[in-house]
């Protein structure tokens, strides 16, 4: 895997400008440049932060193209993470009671 050109794909099917990202990561412009041409490697902090960035997380990042989590999972999955064990409980109810009215 290409992680600089993986980056950039991942950028600019978000239609977000380097200098988004650059910023939002706490990096420079150029070695997110540096870093998309493959010139640089990223530290594992670094492209936390850039994915972070770009809105994924590293599993999602490393994860085949066929298995991206959707964007919108994917926020739910960050919000859950800030529930209490009590809310993540009845939460975990929750979808149990509509995926039994569903019939799955």
């Amino acid at each position: 895997m290409n992680i600089g050109l993986k980056i950039k794909e991942l950028r600019l099917k978000k239609k977000i400008k380097a200098t988004e990202i650059a910023n939002n990561a706490g990096i420079s412009r150029v070695y997110l440049s540096e870093i998309e041409r493959g010139l640089k490697t990223p530290t594992i902090d670094t492209l936390k932060k850039i994915c972070d960035a770009l809105g994924i997380t590293l599993a999602e990042f490393f994860s085949e193209e066929d298995e991206q989590i959707p964007p919108e999972i994917s926020s739910l999955m960050k919000e859950v993470k800030n529930l209490t064990p009590e809310q993540a409980e009845l939460l975990a109810r929750f979808i149990k009671t509509m995926k039994d009215q569903k019939g799955e």
